[in-house]
C-alpha cells in the first residue's frame, strides 16, 4: 500500500512528548464525561441486549425499569464508566498520537490509511486491556442489580467468584468490538476532517477560527461515530451476551443471539448512544487541546495549500 500524495501533520508537525500528555489527559476527560452523561441510554442498550424478550422496545425497555427498579437504575455502573471509559479514552487518543508519529517517521511511503489503521489498532489493543476489566463489572451491574452497587463491592465480588479470568472473560469479544470501531472511528474522522476544509471551507486550517475548527471537529466527529457503530454493532451484542453468562463461548453466544439479531439487535439505541457520544468527545478533546495551544486533530493534504496559494 505505498505512494499516495504526501501529506503533512497540521500544526503539530514533530510532537514532543508534552503533546503527548495533553492528548492523554484530554482523551481521559473526554470519554470520562460523556460516558458518564449518556449512562441512562448505556443502561436501555445493555437491558435490551441481555433481556432481548423482556425488553422488546426501547420504550418499553424504559417503562419497566422505571418501574420496577425506580430513576436510580438508569445512573447504575456510572462510576465503572468514568474511570473505566476514562482509561480507555486516555489510551486510545494518546497512543493513537504516538503509533501516528511514530509509524508516520518508519512507513513513510505508505498510504496515509494505513498509517490511520494501524495506529488506532495499536493503541485500542493497549486500551481494551485497561478497560476490559471495567466493562466486566459496569456489564453485570447494570444488567444484575443484585449483583454489586458499582467498583468498590464489584471488583472484590468478582475476583472472588472467578478470579482475574472473570476480569477478562470478554476481552476477545471486546477486541473484537472496538478494534474495528476505532479503526473505522479514527480514519473516517481524518479523512472527513480533510474533505471539510478541502471541500466544503476550501481554506486553510490555520485561516479558520476557532469556532469553525470545532465546528469541523463535531462533524467529522459525528460522521466517524455513527459508520463505525453500524459496522460494530454484533460484537456489541456478543460481548453483552459473555459478559452476563448468557453463553460460555463466543461461537455459543453466536448461535444463540442469531446471526439476523447480531446486526439488527439494539441497533437503534446504539446509534442514538454512538454518535453523539463520539462527537462529544471529540469536541471536549480538541477543546481541551485548543486551551492548551495546540491545533485541533485531523489531517490535512499538504495540496491544499498550493490550491489556496494558487487562487490568492
Amino acid at each position: 500500500m505505498r505512494g499516495v500524495e504526501k501529506k503533512t501533520l497540521c500544526g503539530e508537525l514533530n510532537p514532543g512528548p508534552g503533546y503527548f500528555w495533553v492528548c492523554t489527559i484530554g482523551g481521559m476527560l473526554s470519554a470520562g464525561t460523556t460516558h458518564v452523561v449518556i449512562t441512562p441510554l448505556d443502561v436501555l442498550k445493555v437491558n435490551m441486549q441481555v433481556y432481548p424478550i423482556k425488553y422488546n422496545t426501547i420504550s418499553s425497555c424504559f417503562l419497566t425499569l422505571l418501574r420496577e427498579q425506580g430513576p436510580s437504575a438508569f445512573w447504575r455502573g456510572w462510576g465503572t464508566k468514568f474511570f473505566g471509559y476514562g482509561v480507555q479514552g486516555g489510551f486510545r487518543f494518546g497512543l493513537y498520537e504516538y503509533f501516528k508519529k511514530l509509524y508516520s517517521n518508519v512507513l513513510v511511503d505508505y498510504n496515509r490509511s494505513f498509517i490511520f489503521f494501524a495506529s488506532s489498532a495499536s493503541a485500542e489493543v493497549l486500551a481494551n486491556v485497561a478497560l476490559c476489566p471495567f466493562e466486566a463489572i459496569k456489564v453485570r451491574v447494570q444488567a444484575q442489580p443484585h449483583f454489586a452497587k458499582g467498583l468498590l463491592d464489584g471488583f472484590p465480588k468478582l475476583y472472588a467468584s472467578e478470579g482475574l479470568y472473570g476480569f477478562y472473560r470478554g476481552l476477545v469479544p471486546l477486541w473484537g468490538r472496538n478494534l474495528p470501531f476505532s479503526m473505522i472511528m479514527f480514519s473516517s474522522f481524518e479523512h472527513s476532517v480533510d474533505f471539510l476544509y478541502r471541500n466544503v471551507i476550501r481554506r486553510r486550517k490555520e485561516d479558520c477560527s476557532t469556532v469553525q475548527q470545532l465546528g469541523v471537529t463535531c462533524l467529522a466527529g459525528c460522521a466517524a461515530g455513527s459508520v463505525a457503530s453500524l459496522i460494530t454493532n454484533p460484537a456489541d451484542n456478543i460481548v453483552a451476551s459473555l459478559y452476563n453468562r448468557k453463553a460460555d463461548s463466543l461461537l455459543l453466544a453466536v448461535k444463540k443471539i442469531g446471526l439476523l439479531n447480531l446486526f439488527t439487535r439494539s441497533l437503534p439505541i446504539r446509534i442514538i448512544l454512538v454518535g453523539p457520544v463520539v462527537t462529544l468527545q471529540w469536541l471536549f478533546y480538541d477543546t481541551i487541546k485548543v486551551l492548551s495551544g495546540l491545533p485541533t486533530s485531523g489531517e490535512v493534504l499538504e495540496e491544499l495549500d498550493k490550491e489556496v496559494n494558487e487562487k490568492v
